[in-house]
């Protein structure tokens, strides 16, 4: 009898397994068919509501679909009873930063006291939320902070954000040019400033869309020029 259980659950499984690659296949076909401009699909999933798929297209951008490829749908699912955006939670799922992944090697730092708290942040030169923002940072103590130049504003971002990196005192030349409204230096010659359009790429990858943006030890990420007390907090809340 156990035997048989056994024989008859195999089959069920096959028939399933078969049936979903049957089901994703017909999907993929028929989308490329209907709209060849639609870029690779990375996934095909299913999703909580019967008949409904989700497509994860270039890394982390997620749209849906129908069991015939018929319709394609851009939006949020939200949830009303547990009162979640699923779309949010996946798009943060895919774009989570391991912060001890970060490339450091094209950030420069900002050593404050004992330097032994961390945190990166990506930051626009000709961002006012960011100038706000390193001018309240400036009470806090007690922490590194890897500052990736992230020139997302217009083609003036990416030469001051150059010629910062390109300074003999990076950490200086941010701080006069953000906090105490000096010129940025002259781009000296022969300058490698690769390490900034990387930054870009990196940032893109991860959907980070605005500036200021933080990433805390725990890969928590905050958007936003957050005050000096909600630093502190998620500083601490970080560490566990």
């Amino acid at each position: 009898m156990k035997n048989i259980f056994k024989s008859l659950l195999a089959s069920t499984l096959v028939i399933w397994c078969c049936g979903a690659q049957a089901q994703e296949a017909a999907i993929r076909k028929n989308l490329t068919e209907r709209l060849p401009q639609l870029k690779a699909i990375d996934e095909v999933s299913k999703t909580p509501i019967p008949g409904l798929y989700e497509l994860r297209v270039n890394g982390a951008d997620i749209y849906y679909t129908d069991a015939q490829g018929n319709y394609l749908i851009e939006g949020n699912i939200i949830d009303l009873r547990a009162k979640r955006n699923l779309t949010e939670e996946r798009v943060t799922k895919l774009t989570a930063v391991k912060f001890e992944e970060l490339p450091f090697k094209d950030a420069f730092t900002i050593v404050r006291g004992n330097g032994k708290r961390r945190l990166a942040v990506f930051e626009d030169p000709n961002c006012g939320y960011c100038k706000r923002f390193e001018r309240d940072m400036q009470k806090i103590d007690n922490v590194t902070i890897y500052m990736f130049l992230y020139p997302i504003l217009g083609a003036d971002s990416g030469e001051k954000s150059k010629a910062i990196w390109c300074a003999k005192d990076q950490g200086k030349a941010w701080q006069d040019y953000m906090v105490r409204d000096q010129q940025v230096p002259a781009i000296p010659a022969g300058c490698d400033t690769t390490a900034v359009a990387r930054n870009v790429e990196l940032g893109r990858s991860h959907k980070i869309t605005g500036t200021p943006t933080l990433i805390f030890i725990d890969g928590s990420r905050v958007p936003g020029a957050v005050d000096s007390k909600q630093v502190e907090k998620l500083l601490t809340d970080a560490k566990g």
